[in-house]
């Protein structure tokens, strides 16, 4: 299993990384987002009896800008739209089983192609309403 990762811009920012699955192999740890970025998407692949070392992570104060999303389409098919500062939908982009996305920024939203069964991670915690300004349609 394998993903080709490519960039969503808007106004010449990143607002999104897909991640479309490709059936080839693949060994090792690949990281399709750089260090910086709010939210880590990587890949693992290894052979029976490899040992990742045992490791905590340190608890640190961060200051976090944006709220990242990352959907793992498990079966279906979804759109996802993206809007400019404006609102208006610029850009659209459509997801198939076992591909993901990573949402950096700013506003998007969905439709439903066929029966989509998806995990979505984010950060928290999460308020609600407090946390999100809907916009009036698709």
């Amino acid at each position: 299993m394998f993903y080709k990762d490519q960039n969503i811009s808007i106004n010449k920012q990143i607002v999104a990384k897909v991640f479309k699955y490709q059936k080839k192999k693949f060994s090792g740890i690949k990281f399709f987002t750089p260090n910086k970025y709010n939210m880590q998407v990587g890949l693992m692949s290894h052979n029976k009896h490899h040992i990742i070392n045992p490791h905590v992570h340190i608890n640190k104060k961060k200051v976090i800008k944006n709220m990242s999303e990352l959907l793992i389409i498990f079966s279906g098919k979804l759109r996802v739209y993206f809007y400019n500062k404006k609102n208006i939908r610029s850009k659209s982009v459509t997801l198939n089983n076992k591909d993901m996305i990573l949402l950096i920024k700013g506003a998007h939203g969905f439709k439903v192609l066929e029966k989509t069964e998806m995990l979505e991670v984010k950060q928290g915690p999460f308020t609600g309403d407090q946390d999100k300004l809907k916009l009036k349609k698709l």
